[in-house]
């Protein structure tokens, strides 16, 4: 796919009367806020454990200073989130600034994979995302009076059509999950769309072009596009498709968790299961030669491939491969989640992942931590039989770590940095 970086036009010209001025404080304190202190503080919610694979990473002599800094800038927007500002819905103009939070989670992750040793320009990306907004105001800006469906339609025609952006599915190209790469490549996911629809409906209502509450209806199926609609004429069946400023930066970042989990096999399941099932594997030949010999057996050819050629990874120290996930990534989501404070599973899905990078006592605390806080929070529904899987399996997984810290001779010296420390190369 290939991507075209566009500009938008030197001159604006307005059809209102009036005179345009760019504000330079258009988004107050943020920019301050990027150029603080990078030292990013590990510890999470209280009662929690510490979060490991930064100071895991620096450990094993690689260096996290630009994922710090990017991990705290995340962390400076997420405190806006507290209360009701993180219930709001996301074309009102309070609490994050969702727009630098998610380049700051592209920040984070571009730093993990790449050996550059110049940050990502979350600037440069926040005011082209400014620009883009102002573009409509040269080309599309409806007649005064107009209508609240015709203003929407002309802000559509200009995004989807004139500029091209369109919906890409995940699976095909994960750049579609980050903010900057939908910017320079005209495509991104449902969730990345939404993000830059609602950023263009706010600043358009920050220099008075918009004079109507908006709502953006966020599609659940796999081909449609986010659009918007006049909230006074919202109904009662629009409300599943409402996204709040907390939910988008949730659906962002589990987006980035299932595409980066190093266990891709079988997606009916959960990324919880998989990783738990590939825990119980046993990856000598002859082991797995006789275990998977019965005939009772249900565990596929694939599944027993996925979890060989994870622990194969794991020997070898590489951290990332095509269609097999990516464990730093994967990890990086799921701190970030964490802080979010998004579910009591995110600890779970963050601990077994701990397990299969050889942190046992962290993966200990973690679950411990998930048994304590599950039962106080309120989840959705599943089946209970998926439900009842998953408890089991947690379970087992926390009486294998019990049994492997209380071997005799056990030492966790080397183990924090031998997942990452064979191969630095992201490859």
């Amino acid at each position: 796919m290939s991507c075209v970086a566009w500009a938008t036009p030197s001159i604006v010209s307005l059809p209102h009367p009036c005179t345009f001025h760019r504000k330079g404080s258009l988004r107050p304190n943020l920019r301050a806020q990027s150029h603080q202190s990078a030292t990013t503080d590990t510890s999470t919610a209280d009662g929690l454990p510490r979060l490991l694979l930064h100071d895991s990473l620096n450990q094993a002599g690689i260096d996290t200073k630009l994922a710090r800094a990017a991990r705290e800038g995340f962390r400076q927007q997420i405190q806006g989130l507290s209360g009701i500002s993180g219930e709001t819905s996301i074309v009102v103009r309070i609490g994050a600034d969702l727009a630098r939070a998610a380049l700051q989670i592209a920040a984070e992750d571009d730093s993990l994979i790449s050996h550059s040793s110049v940050p990502l320009p979350v600037d440069a990306f926040v005011e082209r995302l400014d620009d883009l907004s102002m573009g409509f105001c040269s080309l599309y800006m409806p007649p005064l009076n107009s209508s609240p469906e015709v203003f929407l339609g002309n802000l559509e025609r200009y995004f989807y059509v004139h500029k091209g952006f369109r919906r890409t599915d995940a699976m095909s190209d994960v750049r579609s999950l980050y903010l900057h790469s939908a910017l320079t490549c005209r495509s991104g996911s449902a969730v990345i769309l939404s993000l830059i629809y609602s950023e263009m409906l706010k600043m358009l209502k920050v220099y008075g072009f918009l004079d109507f509450d908006v709502e953006i209806f966020f599609p659940h199926d796999l081909g449609s596009l986010p659009r918007g609609y006049h909230k006074q004429k919202s109904q009662l069946s629009d409300q599943p498709h409402i996204v709040t400023s907390k939910s988008l930066l949730v659906k962002t970042l589990r987006n980035l968790k299932d595409a980066f989990w190093p266990f891709q096999y079988d997606p009916s399941t959960s990324l919880f299961l998989r990783a738990a099932q590939a825990a119980n594997l046993s990856y000598d030949p002859e082991t797995v030669k006789e275990r998977y010999s019965k005939s009772h057996s249900n565990v596929s050819g694939l599944e027993i491939a996925s979890a060989k050629a994870a622990h194969h990874r794991i020997e070898r120290g590489v951290w990332t491969i095509v269609r097999f996930g990516d464990m730093r990534r994967a990890l990086a989501a799921c701190e970030r989640l964490i802080l979010l404070d998004a579910s009591p599973e995110e600890l779970r899905d963050y601990a077994v992942l701990l397990y299969h990078c050889g942190f046992y006592e962290e993966c200990l605390l973690f679950l411990k931590s998930y048994q304590t806080s599950k039962d106080s929070y309120t989840q959705e529904s599943q089946s209970n039989q998926s439900n009842k899987l998953e408890d089991a399996l947690t379970v087992n997984l926390m009486t294998r770590l019990k049994l492997i810290l209380g071997e005799e001779g056990w030492s966790k010296s080397g183990v924090g940095t031998r997942y990452w420390g064979k191969n630095n190369e992201p490859w």
